[in-house]
């Protein structure tokens, strides 16, 4: 082995990180002198925009398929444990990731149940990012919030699955995707309010990256509630941004369905360190 790349969830600086979500410190150098090999750290989202251009069409599902600029600006962006952001300006003859920690920006209400929703978090974390909200711990925020401000009677099965320590992005996914008496309506609603601000925040993503070549959804949770994505709260909330909707309507929209994309990404990474 001549090179070896690892995609880290947080800011890399000087071949070093400190994950803000895991009790991790990563140094570049100490592992290529560990392993004698080069080694190369980046950001994971940067790690999973190199890996885009490996995927096959099956490994993608369209939530919008737009109008793609061929050599058009590309983002990305993916909740998973945390909210992790990448834009992909086109350089002349590939699509060059650039890292971002805009999912610690703050969060950006945009209707009064999201006012509401800010004012309630705002009351046990103090500043609200939009990790707080768009992220699996974000969802579980949000099932508390029209539990506790909104009354919404949670459902036995589900508070008893909480209760034992199950992992709750999954636990209200699941349970919001499922029809018919086993169903949750706490979920239903706690996963629409997601989806909605999780449109809302990718819709800005793409104007804030001029992103006429697509816009990527990366992360464990889009995969999951693919049925929730297609069409309804989310692409609304995308395309709501006033004289910008006729642009915003022209944008595809994807969600990256191989979860090895970060993998194949932080290869081509090295691989391209290699050519260099």
């Amino acid at each position: 082995m001549e090179a070896a790349c690892f995609g880290i969830p947080g800011p890399v600086t000087g071949n070093r990180a400190s994950t803000p979500n895991l009790a991790w410190v990563v140094d570049g150098a100490l592992v290529a002198s560990d392993f004698q090999v080069r080694t190369v750290l980046i950001n994971d989202l940067v790690a999973t925009a190199e890996g885009i251009p490996l995927l096959g069409t099956d490994e993608l599902a369209a939530l919008q398929e737009g109008t793609p600029d061929p050599e058009g600006n590309r983002v990305l962006i993916a909740a998973g444990t945390g909210l992790g952001m990448s834009m992909l300006p086109w350089m002349g003859n590939r699509w060059v990731p650039v890292a971002s920690e805009g999912g610690h920006a703050d969060y950006p209400p945009r209707t009064e149940d999201e006012v509401e929703l800010l004012r309630y978090l705002r009351e046990r974390f103090g500043r609200v990012s939009a990790e707080r909200v768009v992220s699996g711990p974000g969802l579980f925020h949000i099932y508390n919030f029209l539990r506790d401000a909104r009354r919404i009677p949670e459902t036995p099965r589900v508070r008893e699955a909480l209760g034992r320590g199950e992992e709750p992005a999954r636990v209200i996914g699941e349970a919001a995707l499922t029809t018919g008496p086993d169903g949750c309506d706490l979920c239903s609603r706690a996963l629409d309010l997601f989806v909605a601000a999780y449109g809302a925040l990718a819709g800005n993503l793409a104007l804030l990256g001029t992103a006429t070549g697509g816009v990527y959804l990366g992360g464990g949770i889009a995969p999951k509630i693919l049925p929730r994505l297609t069409g309804g709260p989310f692409l609304q909330a995308f395309v709501a941004k006033g004289r910008f909707v006729p642009y915003l309507e022209k944008v595809p929209v994807r969600v990256i369905l191989n979860d090895r994309a970060a993998l194949l990404g932080a290869a081509r990474h090295a691989s391209l360190l290699l050519d260099r």
